[in-house]
């Protein structure tokens, strides 16, 4: 999986964003990295523990249950506390990939990886997000209040910042659905079953595939 999110944060939450990372305070982004992943990371990370991470992580969290399309993407039975990232120029996150546990809130698998955009693309060059998927490596640079979802055991990058600043909150969710070959059929099968339910609300198949999806989630999910 490798999907676009429009409209996670509106022109309100983006505003507040920045109004509380201007007075924010960051440090080196490799306090949070481990061994192998501190040696390709460099960026400017928000010091966790203040008033305004705490606010600012629930901007992002918020916004991201709310998006109808981020739930039925991804299931989401737990989502890390957002880190909140700075790249200026000369910066760039190396090829990792993502730690398989982490422990904010609580100790948690990570099944899918999210970047919410938090400026614009033409504030920055450089700066695309970079995944190797089973289709070949796809690209994001998205607007403001965007975000990627994309499989967290995928290999991934940020390509080098080189003007401007790009700003981004990344986090990680724990998904019902452990297994991304089962999310990927429930995520088809729910859009068969929205397509059947507006162009033939009454047919007995549109009940079927209600009944396929939600019987295939109830065999797979991890509770």
């Amino acid at each position: 999986m490798f999907a676009g999110l429009t409209g996670v944060l509106g022109r309100a939450q983006i505003e507040e964003v920045f109004a509380l990372l201007s007075k924010a305070e960051f440090q080196d982004g490799k306090q949070t990295a481990g061994y192998r992943a501190s040696r390709v990371k460099s960026n400017l990370q928000l010091r966790k523990g203040t008033q305004e991470a705490a606010r600012l992580s629930d901007i992002i969290s918020t916004g991201l249950t709310d998006n109808t399309a981020f739930r039925q993407l991804t299931f989401p039975k737990a989502i890390n506390t957002p880190l909140f990232a700075r790249y200026l120029p000369g910066m760039e996150y190396g090829y990792h990939v993502d730690n398989a546990v982490m422990n904010q809130p609580h100790s948690m698998r990570t099944d899918i990886s999210c970047t919410v955009f938090l400026n614009n693309p033409d504030d920055y060059e450089g700066g695309e997000l970079s995944v190797i998927t089973p289709y070949g490596q796809q690209q994001a640079k998205l607007q403001a209040g965007d975000a990627i979802v994309y499989n967290a055991n995928l290999v991934h990058r940020v390509q080098p910042v080189t003007k401007g600043e790009r700003l981004v909150a990344v986090t990680w969710i724990q998904s019902f659905i452990k297994d991304p070959d089962k999310r990927e059929v429930l995520i088809d099968l729910r859009q068969m079953q929205n397509a059947l339910h507006k162009h033939a609300p009454d047919d007995a198949t549109t009940d079927l595939a209600y009944k396929t999806y939600q019987n295939l989630y109830r065999m797979w999910a991890d509770v």
